[in-house]
């Protein structure tokens, strides 16, 4: 009984593991655990009733009224928005028109879409399905390789974890404690990296092998140059602003997370109108998918929430690290590394949300209080940052990852039925080596992460 009451917090960790595995809800789990290890304590003597009431206060001053977290509901609803009001076919249409002499035209505009998508949408399902119907059909109708294809679109999807205003490094921000435009500008350029290491593959594969991207014929699209105005200027013109203007008025310190994500509900609202697509049914629906997705988020944090506030009160930080020791693992790159492993393998069965919310909070303080010092630089504000990107680019990585990533199913679930799995499976082969050579950037060269914040002055 000794050692059961030493080692609770870490039976109260592989416990939560167990109940997910069994299919329950993630929000429930979490909460449900915590509360009956809580009990559990109390009756060992190794935690204090009273401090349950204290559950219920860190879950409306950390959660309901945190002023960053305020800018989700509106950061969800403006790529519900953006997504129900044909915006993502304006811009492959624009796209395909400025690429379509540039060899594999076609997979290079969805890619470049979907770098452009993966601010606004920022859900990893939404986009990748969103890019299935509106870009495999005519990839495959134009004589596109279907490896290619669905590697193509997959990768483009699973951008909008990364790329900012992500949903997922709001959530970071809160659970790492910072700066939720710190995470912004720190994975902006390692986004873009990614984005391009994909493009080099893409004009690589057209240039070996035509056969498997052929170009766009002359006779496709507008002919004149009235035409191609047009179509350009209504495909990239109003989303290129709304972002320029979202993310410019974070990065120049003008406005807060919070603010700006307004200002993107304002933004996408408009483009809806001037495309004359905003109907009181499409609103409707926007509504109604961005409150289905704010409940999941606010329910899951909130769980997470009592979790790792009865996990430290049971002594979870310092028995997780004494563990981690015991394993021989107690130099700060060997704890990075298994961190780094450990997401990457939770990233088949978990969604990022759950995993940010379950290892953050216990792997995250103990990284920060090991010195990388002479990796990323003297100033401790740096390292958050830094981790919030390798966190980020690893989730993406996981996410593309056969057999269980789950991008795998959300393009199962839209391709057409001569498409196999086993396609599928091969299609991300190419482009889940890009992003593990992606993440070793990242890891390696810390100055991609860092600079961007550092001359924006939010590391100070």
């Amino acid at each position: 009984m000794a050692w059961f009451a030493e080692n609770l917090a870490l039976i109260m960790f592989a416990t939560m593991f167990v109940v997910i595995f069994c299919g329950y809800p993630v929000a429930y789990v979490l909460g449900g655990t915590g509360l009956i290890f809580g009990l559990i304590g109390w009756s060992l003597g190794e935690f204090s009733l009273v401090k349950i009431n204290s559950i219920l206060l860190r879950m409306w001053g950390g959660v309901a009224v945190d002023p960053v977290l305020v800018s989700l509901p509106m950061f969800i609803f403006m790529g519900a928005i953006l997504e129900r009001s044909g915006v993502a076919k304006d811009m492959l249409d624009a796209a395909q028109v400025m690429l379509r002499r540039t060899p594999g035209g076609l997979a290079v505009a969805v890619m470049v879409m979907g770098t452009i998508l993966a601010a606004p949408i920022g859900v990893v399902g939404a986009s990748v399905i969103l890019l299935s119907l509106i870009s495999l059909p005519p990839m495959l109708k134009a004589g596109y390789d279907k490896r290619l294809s669905l590697g193509t679109i997959a990768s483009a999807g699973t951008l909008g974890i990364l790329i900012p205003p992500s949903i997922m490094l709001v959530v970071m921000g809160e659970m790492l404690n910072t700066s939720a435009g710190a995470l912004f500008a720190a994975a902006t350029i390692p986004g873009f990296v990614l984005s391009g290491l994909y493009l080099l593959y893409i004009w690589g594969v057209a240039l070996a092998k035509p056969e498997w991207a052929p170009k766009i014929p002359r006779d496709q699209g507008p002919q004149t140059a009235r035409e191609t105005f047009v179509v350009v200027g209504r495909g990239l013109l109003p989303m290129t602003t709304l972002m320029v203007v979202v993310l410019g008025s974070i990065f120049a310190g003008w406005a807060t997370a919070t603010e700006s994500a307004g200002v993107g509900c304002a933004g996408s609202l408009l483009i809806a109108w001037m495309n004359g697509r905003l109907r009181l049914t499409m609103l409707r629906e926007s509504i109604r998918d961005a409150c289905r997705a704010n409940g999941l988020v606010f329910m899951v944090v909130l769980g997470a929430t009592g979790f790792s506030l009865i996990f430290r009160e049971l002594g979870g930080d310092e028995l997780m690290l004494s563990t981690l020791e015991a394993m021989g693992i107690d130099t700060p790159w060997e704890m990075m590394i298994f961190v780094m492993v450990l997401i990457f393998l939770l990233g088949f069965p978990f969604e990022w949300i759950e995993i940010c919310l379950i290892v953050l909070p216990v792997f995250g303080p103990i990284l920060a209080k090991m010195d990388f010092s002479s990796h990323i630089g003297p100033n401790p504000a740096a390292f958050m940052p830094w981790f919030a990107t390798l966190v980020a680019v690893n989730l993406q990585t996981s996410f593309m990852s056969p057999p269980f990533g789950a991008t795998l199913f959300y393009m199962k679930g839209t391709v057409p039925p001569d498409c196999s799995m086993t396609d599928v499976y091969r299609g991300m082969y190419p482009f889940l080596a890009l992003q593990v050579i992606g993440l070793f950037l990242c890891l390696a060269f810390p100055g991609l992460s860092l600079w961007l914040p550092q001359i924006a002055g939010l590391l100070d």
